[in-house]
């Protein structure tokens, strides 16, 4: 039972809330308290000061966002390899959230108006063991989820309201004052290196179609993969955008759902410029997350690569060469606390044997996924070659809402009971 004097009532009616009426009535939900829109139809300003997510319920939309469940159940069979247990995850861990074959390869930053905060859960081992039924206790989870977050600076990330950092409908409204700012961050260098290891496990290499050329020695390879029929390079980094993007919207769709059963608004977007908001707009004044990145006369963009001791990518200069990088990888998933190291536990009854049973990725197999890893590092200056090494989008912002401007342009039933309810049953000191 939830102490009162602990928890607010609202805490208990979100717990309560249906998955049904979460769907149903999800919409982004703009206005919030403090905000302004100075001209148009829906010209109108605010009478409330901005008013900050308290603790609890910033910690209970980050553990919605990105949240450990408990332990990954993997991928029990590839039928290439049995009876070997199927190695493709990366983390040893679940969260509330899908990533392609258990590769996790993002984590989440976020700000408010105090600062910039990572909240690491990607690496996470089971923060909480389900009871018999399934189910975790939330309290707890709350608790543990706690000391995931970690401080990176004071303040509000620095991202002017204007373009072209942000999109023109948006400057009234993102990054405001009050509101809490969750950005997924994405290793798509990580996740390339990861698709590489799942491709050469499934027989499969890939030639440079960019460049119309082989990638030369992979004929050295062919007991791993079929050098007759490589793929094309632009397929398996295509592929990994996609995969890493559906993780991060997945994340900020789980969010959503939290945002209703609160009655926070906010919504889910991607009307910020990604390169501004990691730190590679150019402009020494807008630094946003502050990560390196380099640019080049062969690429059209500017590439970032990580943020040093936070956040950085498995691709150079975070490591001196694609070698490492590899060997990096592979020690997160077969080294201490890795999803297929024995000593991780685990939710099987004999977890060692089940962790144990995986194949590990042998010297032989290691170099030919550095080869291709190598080769378009050196053809492109940069690893992956078409697509950035890190990666940011889309976003979710949380917010109190001002119910009279709904009240005042919307017929009734736009918001529901939760917001209605929420400063009653959340703040009631208020």
């Amino acid at each position: 039972m939830t102490d009162p004097k602990k928890f607010p009532p609202g805490f208990e009616d979100a717990r309560n809330f249906t998955l049904i009426d979460t769907l149903l009535g999800r919409r982004s939900r703009r206005f919030f308290m403090g905000a302004e829109i100075p001209d148009g139809y829906f010209a109108y300003r605010s009478k409330y000061e901005p008013k900050p997510l308290t603790e609890l319920e910033q910690i209970m939309l980050l553990t919605a966002v990105a949240g450990n469940t408990g332990w990954h159940n993997m991928i029990m069979r590839g039928e290439v390899y049995v009876p070997d247990l199927s190695n493709y995850a990366g983390s040893a861990g679940g969260r509330t959230f899908p990533s392609a074959a258990g590769f996790h390869t993002s984590e989440i930053f976020f700000t408010d108006d105090d600062g910039v905060y990572i909240f690491e859960t990607r690496d996470a081992p089971a923060l909480d063991e389900p009871a018999e039924d399934g189910t975790l206790d939330l309290e707890s989870l709350l608790e543990a989820h706690k000391t995931r977050i970690r401080k990176i600076s004071d303040g509000r990330l620095e991202l002017p309201p204007e373009m072209p950092y942000i999109e023109a409908h948006n400057t009234w409204v993102a990054n405001h004052p009050g509101t809490t700012l969750v950005i997924p961050v994405g290793d798509l260098a990580q996740h390339v290196i990861a698709g590489l290891c799942y491709y050469t496990q499934n027989n499969i290499c890939f030639y440079d179609d960019i460049h119309g050329t082989k990638i030369e020695g992979l004929e050295q390879y062919s007991d791993l993969v079929d050098v007759e029929n490589p793929l094309p390079l632009s397929y398996l980094e295509l592929w990994s955008f996609a995969e890493l993007t559906s993780e991060l919207s997945t994340s900020c769709y789980a969010g959503m759902m939290m945002l209703q059963a609160m009655g926070l608004g906010g919504w889910l977007f991607n009307g910020m410029d990604p390169y501004s908001v990691l730190g590679a707009s150019g402009n020494p004044d807008v630094p946003g997350l502050g990560f390196r990145y380099d640019t080049n006369d062969r690429w059209s963009l500017p590439n970032p690569t990580g943020l040093e001791g936070v956040f950085e990518g498995y691709c150079p200069p975070h490591y001196k060469d694609m070698k490492s990088a590899v060997e990096a990888f592979v020690q997160r998933k077969f080294g201490p606390g890795g999803p297929f190291h024995s000593g991780t536990p685990g939710p099987w009854k004999d977890s060692p044997k089940v962790r144990s049973s995986a194949k590990v990725h042998d010297e032989h197999f290691k170099e030919c996924v550095t080869l291709q890893a190598q080769h378009i590092n050196d053809q492109f200056g940069k690893f992956p070659g078409t697509v950035p090494s890190i990666y940011a989008m889309p976003y979710l912002q949380a917010h109190h809402l001002d119910l009279e401007f709904y009240d005042k342009f919307f017929k009734p039933g736009f918001y529901l009971n939760t917001h209605a309810k929420h400063m009653e049953r959340w703040h009631p000191e208020d």
